[in-house]
């Protein structure tokens, strides 16, 4: 599509003023329901599957209701959006932007991220208030380990959105994820002054002050906005309580954390990715800090047994493979087989992605369940230096640097351990749970004094949250 901006003098326009061609009222305000909804992580997005469904004329609606089952992130995915990208191609109106749209939706399904980003990047510089393709281009840019990326299509909307407090949400996790983190808490306080529920916002100062070692300011924030999480969406309400459950295990409160996995964070879409992934990974932290989880691995693990061969996402397989793992399930052999064969098959895109990453990584995460700690251990230890080429975010991906310490720690090597221990202090300075591993840790080394000193940090913490 041209890169010259869209004009559109008149006709509808979706709320943020984006150009829509003429539709019935149900779709047109379905459309700004999902574009609303989308980046504000609300429900009502999935109300223009409906609408699709009854207009298939509506190139934008059916590109959107196909994008919608993209996100799904399932092996089922481009099938399901298939249909819906049939229609709008075959629609009978459609402006440039919606055309830009439609073509992103071909590409995404096709795999072709490479295009569908180049795609989406002309649809933003034409016009500058498609703030759901912002979205939509950064959710790729994350997948793949962009995150100048993710900060420079925000860019590109900027001078025609500053008034909308979601782009500032966007803008600050972009930051975030780019170590520029003083401009992710202020662009993040300015989004919150904007909207202070805005979700993505309070989302990215958590990744702030969890980097920083603000653990008590960050519990504190995000306990006091939680009430503003219900009726969001699965993965941005789990996912907010995740975080809040992150600063509660530094905190040395693992009841609290045992009930936000409870109440909060395995409570919504049992068969969402993201949720999916979120309870792995608590659980895993949870064990890492000496929690006993109790039976809940064998309950999520009924739910990933589904995603037995499920290779749609490295970053998603690599926690389906460790949740399979411990909760025993015989999926795991049958996961580690689809993810060698993925790594010998991918698109050029990916295909460094996952073979010199994923693959090594989920050799590591097989062998320390099999008691291999060296092989675990070697194995991870090569992963690591590209883990960020699997996609998540920064805190996310710190489960696999667990995953390598825990196998360090049960094969006994204990100088190493202790340089990965005092290194992981300087983000979590005065953590309950590392310190008492690190008391551990320097006891077996002979170092009695600062065993004692990290015992006393451990055990400050938890008197401090002792109720």
């Amino acid at each position: 599509m041209s890169t010259r901006a869209v004009h559109q003098k008149s006709g509808p326009k979706d709320y943020l003023g984006s150009p829509i061609s003429p539709a019935d009222p149900q779709t047109l305000a379905a459309i700004d329901d999902f574009v609303g909804g989308f980046i504000t992580y609300e429900p009502r997005a999935l109300n223009v599957l409906a609408a699709a469904d009854a207009d298939a004329g509506s190139a934008l609606a059916n590109a959107y209701a196909g994008c919608l089952h993209m996100l799904g992130e399932t092996m089922g995915s481009p099938a399901g959006a298939a249909g819906y990208l049939a229609r709008a191609e075959a629609a009978p109106r459609a402006n440039a932007r919606e055309q830009g749209v439609v073509a992103f939706l071909r590409a995404w399904i096709a795999d072709d991220v490479e295009a569908a980003l180049a795609v989406g990047d002309e649809v933003v510089e034409a016009c500058p208030t498609d703030l759901a393709m912002v979205k939509l281009c950064q959710y790729l840019n994350l997948n793949r380990g962009d995150f100048p990326a993710m900060l420079r299509i925000t860019d590109k909307a900027l001078p025609a959105s500053s008034a909308v407090p979601q782009l500032h949400g966007m803008r600050a996790f972009a930051y975030e994820q780019c170590h520029l983190l003083a401009d992710a808490e202020a662009t993040a306080w300015e989004a919150l002054h904007l909207e202070p529920k805005e979700p993505w916002a309070q989302h990215a100062l958590a990744h702030v002050m969890l980097t920083q070692g603000r653990i008590e300011e960050g519990a504190l924030l995000m306990a006091d906005r939680s009430s503003g999480w219900d009726g969001l969406n699965s993965f941005m309400y789990t996912h907010n309580w995740w975080h809040l459950a992150l600063f509660h295990l530094s905190q040395g409160r693992g009841e609290a954390v045992l009930d936000i996995y409870d109440r909060r964070c395995w409570t919504q879409d049992r068969t969402y990715s993201q949720d999916q992934i979120g309870a792995v990974s608590l659980l895993a932290r949870l064990e890492f800090a000496g929690i006993d989880v109790g039976g809940r691995w064998t309950e999520l693990g009924d739910y990933l047994a589904t995603r037995a061969e499920d290779v749609v996402q490295p970053f998603l397989s690599l926690q389906y493979l460790h949740g399979l793992n411990r909760a025993g399930r015989p999926e795991a052999e049958v996961l580690m087989a689809a993810i060698e064969r993925r790594a010998a098959e991918a698109p050029a895109h990916s295909r460094r992605a996952w073979a010199e990453a994923a693959l090594p990584a989920a050799q590591g995460i097989m062998a320390l369940q099999r008691g291999a700690h060296d092989v675990a251990i070697e194995r991870m230890g090569a992963a690591l230096p590209r883990l960020i080429e699997v996609g998540g975010s920064h805190a996310q991906r710190d489960l696999f640097e667990q995953i390598y310490l825990e196998a360090v720690l049960r094969a006994g090597r204990l100088a190493d351990a202790q340089q990965i221990l005092e290194l992981r202090r300087r983000f979590d300075p005065d953590g309950a749970p590392l310190n008492s591993v690190l008391a551990r840790v320097y006891d077996a080394l002979g170092l009695p004094d600062l065993a004692a000193r990290a015992a006393t940090r451990a055990k400050r913490t938890l008197e401090r949250h002792a109720y």
